[in-house]
Formats: C-alpha cells, sequence, structure tokens
C-alpha cells in the first residue's frame, strides 16, 4: 500500500517541478525579448539619455550661479542623484509602452491565449524593463567625475541595487497603466500627466525642506519621494560633505515631524511594487 502512494504522489510532483520550470522559461522569454527590443531600437536609446543630461548640466549650472556653493558643494552635486532617478523612472515606465504596441499589432492575444500565466508575462516585461531602466541610470554615473560626485565601489553597488528597486517599481506601474489602455497616443499622454509631476514632486530636482504645506503634502503622498531620497543619501554618504552642506541639502522625508529611517523608504517601494505587480496581473489577463 505504501508503494502505490508513492507511486501516486510522484507524477504530480513531476507536473509541479515542470509547471515551475515553464513558468520560468516564460519569465526568461520575456525578458529576453524585451532586452532585443530596447537594443534594437538606438534612437530610444539615445533619447533617453538627452533629457537628463540637459537637466544635469542647464539646470544644474544654471541654479548654482544663483543658490550658490556651500562648503565646495553646489546644486550641480544635490541634483545629481536626482537626474540619475530621472533616467531610470522615465527607462521604466515608457519600457511599458511595448504592451500597448502590442496589442495594436495583436501580439499581445497570441500571449494571453498561450498556456502560460499571466503573472509570468507581467514578471517577465517587469524583469525586462527594470533591468533597462537600471542599466539605463547606471550609465549615468560616467557623468559623476565630471561634476565632482566621488564615487566608490561600494556606493555603485548601493545605487544600482536602489536602481534597480525604483526601476522594478515603476516598470509594474507602468505596465499596469498600459495594461487598461488601447492606443499607444493614449499612453503616452497619461504617461506625460503623470510622469512629469511624480519626477518633479519627488524632491529629484530641488530640496523637501521648507516647502509651503500643502507642496510638502503631496510630495509625501509620492511614491517616487521614498525611492529618490535613499539614492541621495548614499550619494551623499560617500561625499564627505561638510557640515554646512549637509545642513543645507538635507536628506531624508519628515512625516508628522517623524523622520523615516533608510529602511521605512525602501519598505514604502517594495510595497508600491508588489501593488502594483498583482494590479498589473489582474489588469493583464483581462480581455482587448
Amino acid at each position: 500500500m505504501a508503494t502505490a502512494n508513492i507511486s501516486i504522489g510522484r507524477p504530480g510532483l513531476v507536473d509541479e517541478r515542470n509547471h515551475f520550470g515553464f513558468e520560468m522559461r516564460t519569465i526568461e522569454m520575456v525578458w529576453h525579448r524585451e532586452i532585443i527590443r530596447f537594443v534594437r531600437t538606438r534612437t530610444r536609446i539615445l533619447s533617453s539619455f538627452v533629457q537628463p543630461i540637459l537637466f544635469l548640466f542647464v539646470l544644474g549650472y544654471g541654479m548654482t550661479t544663483l543658490v550658490g556653493t556651500t562648503g565646495g558643494f553646489d546644486f550641480k552635486k544635490f541634483v545629481f542623484p536626482g537626474i540619475v532617478s530621472m533616467t531610470v523612472v522615465t527607462t521604466a515606465i515608457f519600457s511599458a509602452i511595448s504592451i500597448v504596441w502590442d496589442r495594436e499589432f495583436g501580439f499581445l492575444r497570441e500571449m494571453l491565449v498561450a498556456p502560460v500565466s499571466r503573472g509570468a508575462l507581467v514578471l517577465g516585461k517587469a524583469l525586462g524593463g527594470s533591468t533597462i531602466a537600471t542599466v539605463q541610470g547606471t550609465i549615468m554615473l560616467v557623468l559623476a567625475p565630471l561634476i565632482g560626485v566621488h564615487l566608490t565601489v561600494m556606493l555603485v553597488v548601493e545605487v544600482i541595487l536602489l536602481e534597480a528597486l525604483m526601476a522594478f517599481a515603476l516598470t509594474t506601474f507602468g505596465v499596469f497603466v498600459a495594461s487598461r489602455i488601447q492606443k499607444m497616443e493614449g499612453f503616452q499622454v497619461v504617461m506625460q500627466l503623470v510622469l512629469f509631476p511624480m519626477i518633479f514632486l519627488s524632491g529629484a530636482l530641488f530640496p523637501l525642506e521648507g516647502l509651503p504645506s500643502w507642496l510638502a503634502f503631496i510630495t509625501r503622498i509620492n511614491p517616487l519621494t521614498y525611492a529618490v531620497d535613499p539614492l541621495r543619501h548614499v550619494v551623499f554618504a560617500a561625499q564627505n560633505m561638510p557640515p554646512a552642506a549637509a545642513a543645507r541639502f538635507a536628506t531624508g522625508v519628515t512625516i508628522f515631524g517623524y523622520l523615516l529611517p533608510l529602511w521605512g523608504e525602501i519598505v514604502i517601494v517594495v510595497a508600491f511594487a508588489l501593488i502594483f505587480l498583482v494590479l498589473a496581473i489582474s489588469g493583464f489577463g483581462k480581455p482587448d
């Protein structure tokens, strides 16, 4: 009897392992497709750098002449982590536009009728988009020496990890939006209405201290705020900032007088990523 029970149990175990392996191969295949698509669109690669570089050098040098330098630390160095974040966020969200493109050309329907889970398809797209965004943001680090930002091996590793988390969170958000939009033009309009307010109200381009109460409230409900600040924190920690500069360009997010710890901000970003991953999966499974 024991032998019979074992023989009955084995097929189920084998099927479960095969199913898991099939799901992992699906994730890898969708991820690989996103990478190939991005590499083949050279104009997209170049255009994703134009706006951040303009902000870094034009806005950075322009604002430095207005706000001056504190202890050898100027506005260009302050805005650099925000520009890296801008590169990651823009690339991550717009990577989801491939869903709308696939819907218009019928490829999405073929994916949905395939014997694979919606979760594997969404996760593959999210990982593909976040990989591309992380690479794009990391490339921006080569500009750091040009503006006097000191890089260390540990700093680069920490930045890459934070970029990957930020990229995954924003890619899932982009997939969630794209899964509910039928036309390419609609996605671009919605993203322009959402993307730039999120960036400008995250503290990427200006300090969060001393803001009017209504503006401070908006920055605190913006999830991107909690992704930008950890990146700025690790970059500033490696710069040997004098006390006057550290006070003027302070990091951290305060809510009701309580300064959130770095791990608390990361938890908020993780929660944001998981929530929109679930929402993206639920929306991805709906028919066109």
